[in-house]
């Protein structure tokens, strides 16, 4: 199996500029293959990533010697990521490729001619860019290709490798999960993982800011650091909602055999514009798509229920049906008189459909 690490880079100075030839190196490649690439097609051509490739090699590179100074593995990863985005495109599972901006996304990938590469320790030698350092130890890895990316003013590292699934050890066979947007998740064990709610909370900062760069300005010294400080704060929120949702995904899957989970219908709970903010900010989709991978890794079994299962309107104790508005968070049954929290009777039923269903 593969797993994938990243990690922040400790630069200096003239590296982030050496970083920073070579992202835009990758982004001047993939938009000239781009254009091309349309214009190709609008003159009833068939273009293809290799022919490109081989027509900017002979004939486009040797214009501009400034390319000769760099890495000529990051034009040719470029011709490959525009070859597989037009193959998602035209498989109808991606949008069409656009033309990349500076400073948006700034990345470039680069391989070692196929050999190879052993990293371990805070000390990286990386092809044709030298030493580097990171902030946190890397373990002993064995790779093909990296990626490095940019996001603020912060370069990362990312890789991926092989490595052999860990079983780890259960201390429940069965457990039923109820995210939500009040809380993060509850568990059928009394398990509650609270929401951090990072964008909500910063939210007054992020209008503050986007105040202030939409009167700078343009092409200013001083736009240039608000925006710096914006993507900062954006940056912290993606963060801070990634440790919670890593921390709970790895704790479900390390620790129960069976994980019920509600089979949610993510997209149509965003055109609620009520709720689309704080459902957003959740990340209930990522939740699912983490579980899926880890529970792979650990040696558990993950068991999405069916979306128009009434988990929520179901009494755990006696099965009785009842209407459940959204404002109403205990569950109080007309039937047989018991008293849960909403969240909490939910999860009940998720873990009572995941045991019938693994049996």
């Amino acid at each position: 199996m593969q797993r994938a690490f990243k990690t922040k880079l400790k630069l200096n100075n003239k590296q982030k500029t050496l970083m920073a030839q070579h992202a835009g190196y990758s982004r001047w490649v993939w938009n000239w293959a781009l254009n091309l690439w349309k214009e190709a097609a609008l003159a009833g051509l068939k273009p293809s990533a290799n022919k490109l490739k081989k027509f900017y090699t002979h004939h486009v590179k040797p214009q501009y010697t400034w390319q000769s100074t760099l890495s000529s593995r990051v034009y040719q990863f470029a011709f490959r990521h525009l070859g597989e985005a037009f193959s998602r495109f035209f498989k109808g599972i991606a949008q069409h490729p656009k033309f990349k901006k500076k400073g948006r996304n700034d990345s470039f990938t680069l391989d070692n001619c196929g050999k190879l590469m052993k990293f371990s320790g805070t000390r990286l030698k990386l092809p044709c860019l030298g030493w580097v350092s990171t902030y946190e130890p890397i373990p002993e890895i064995q790779t093909k290709r990296i990626t490095i990316s940019r996001v603020a003013d912060s370069w990362y590292i990312s890789l991926a490798y092989e490595f052999e699934p860990e079983y780890t050890p259960k201390s429940r066979e069965y457990l039923g999960v109820d995210v939500g947007v009040k809380v993060l998740a509850t568990c059928s064990d009394g398990t509650v993982f609270p929401n951090p709610r990072a964008y909500k909370q910063a939210q007054k900062k992020l209008t503050r800011l986007q105040r202030e760069l939409s009167r700078k300005q343009v092409g200013s010294v001083n736009r240039n650091k608000t925006k710096l400080r914006l993507a900062k704060t954006h940056q912290r929120i993606a963060n801070i909602r990634k440790d919670a949702i890593h921390k709970l995904t790895c704790w479900l899957c390390k620790n129960h055999a069976v994980i019920g989970l509600e089979d949610l219908n993510i997209s149509g709970m965003l055109k609620n514009h009520k709720l689309a903010g704080a459902i957003a900010d959740s990340a209930l989709y990522e939740i699912r798509r983490q579980v899926e991978y880890k529970s792979e890794w650990y040696g558990s079994k993950t068991v999405f229920v069916d979306r128009f299962y009434p988990s929520t309107k179901t009494c755990s104790s006696c099965g009785h049906i009842q209407e459940m508005p959204l404002k109403e968070r205990v569950f109080n049954c007309e039937a047989c008189g018991e008293v849960r929290d909403r969240d909490y009777n939910a999860s009940l039923n998720l873990e009572r459909y995941a045991e019938s269903y693994s049996v």
